[in-house]
């Protein structure tokens, strides 16, 4: 029941949606790219990132400093399904914008 209810907490917010759906579209990214892409700021994007972790949707590969993101492998059948109708909707996502930033690309 735990697990649900962060699960259904995590996707009860547009930005989070909008991250998963980005990162489903995009792959893994480092923060730098997906603050600039998503036009947020760097301390509202972690807290997303973080929530979304939590609940299972994302791994973190850590490069020293620098994090990457990506849609988890592993998922549960709750989040596949939810990733799946995140898919599906009809959202207006916004173009990737790759910055020059010094975390290294891979």
């Amino acid at each position: 029941m735990q697990n649900f209810l962060k699960i259904t907490s995590a996707i009860n917010d547009e930005s989070r949606i909008l991250i998963l759906a980005f990162l489903q579209e995009n792959g893994k990214l480092c923060v730098c790219d997906l603050q600039n892409s998503l036009n947020m700021s760097q301390s509202r994007l972690s807290r997303h990132l973080k929530i979304l972790k939590e609940a299972g949707f994302l791994d973190v590969d850590r490069q020293g400093v620098w994090a990457y993101y990506k849609i988890k492998e592993n998922l549960n059948l709750f989040c596949q399904d939810t990733l799946k109708n995140i898919h599906h909707l009809s959202l207006n996502l916004p173009q990737f914008r790759k910055v020059s930033c010094p975390c290294p690309k891979e």
